[in-house]
């Protein structure tokens, strides 16, 4: 018995990577997937792989792991791979507290952000 299995969100010449609890704000990580959306999955890679965030690592390893789903789960062809959506979410926030002067406290709040690259096979060109 059991649950039913959902249907698959994505097209068939479609793969995503989704990675949780980035340990980096929304706002910095988005800097990064905005630079790659819509560029080629080689030129994507080598534009990370160049790149002075310190984020860009983690950025680098979703988009190769959404282009190993591609390539091994959907028989998709790499070479004709884009990256049709990199988009960020809040995750939590760990909060730390700091003593500040006549006895008050001020808190410190280090975020946290899931990544999600969706990586798409170009249509053959006639």
């Amino acid at each position: 018995m059991g649950k039913q299995a959902t249907a698959r969100r994505l097209q068939d010449n479609e793969a995503q990577a989704i990675v949780h609890n980035l340990r980096v704000s929304a706002q910095k990580l988005n800097l990064v997937a905005a630079s790659i959306r819509g560029l080629n999955a080689s030129k994507a890679i080598a534009s990370l792989t160049f790149s002075k965030r310190r984020i860009a690592d983690a950025v680098k390893k979703a988009l190769e792991s959404a282009i190993a789903n591609a390539e091994n789960n959907h028989q998709l062809d790499v070479d004709r791979l884009y990256v049709k959506e990199a988009y960020v979410g809040k995750s939590m926030r760990m909060r730390r507290f700091r003593p500040r002067a006549r006895g008050r406290v001020g808190r410190i709040e280090k975020p946290f952000s899931h990544l999600t690259v969706v990586v798409r096979e170009r249509e053959e060109q006639s």
